[in-house]
């Protein structure tokens, strides 16, 4: 009897211990800012996401993170895919971190005020999404 317990629990630690948890992507640190250039507003927005899946080959390390970025103006207007980008990342090691940057010029039709920036962010090999999202002022 108490070997067939001892099995069970070799087998149960055995399995447990095997499986890989699955990843979920995740942001963190998502800032955005805006400098008044006069007759236009420069925006850098930027976010680190950890998570995503990633594949070995010959000793590398790839993933590739798809992310458009939206803004939300004052009256509440939402202007979608205002960026749209991939990007690839190779490294010798495991990779832990992917950031992402964007630089944009608002024109002068864009009024002063509290605007929103949301990166929708995409694992292109496991398909999972995240939302991550920062304000910034334009200001004379």
């Amino acid at each position: 009897m108490k070997q067939l317990i001892f099995l069970f629990l070799f087998i149960v630690i055995f399995y447990s211990c095997g499986k890989e948890e699955p990843v979920k992507i995740e942001t963190f640190s998502t800032e955005a800012f805006a400098f008044n250039l006069g007759d236009s507003w420069e925006v850098n927005a930027s976010t680190r996401i950890k998570g995503f899946s990633q594949k070995e080959e010959k000793q590398k390390f790839s993933a590739t993170i798809a992310y458009d970025i939206d803004i939300i103006t004052p009256a509440g207007d939402t202007i979608k895919s205002l960026i749209s980008r991939v990007e690839d990342k190779t490294d010798h090691e495991r990779i832990i971190d992917i950031p992402l940057e964007a630089q944009f010029n608002l024109d002068s039709t864009y009024i002063e005020g509290e605007y929103k920036v949301i990166f929708n962010i995409k694992d292109a090999a496991s398909e999972q999404t995240a939302t991550s999202t920062a304000t910034f002022q334009l200001m004379k």
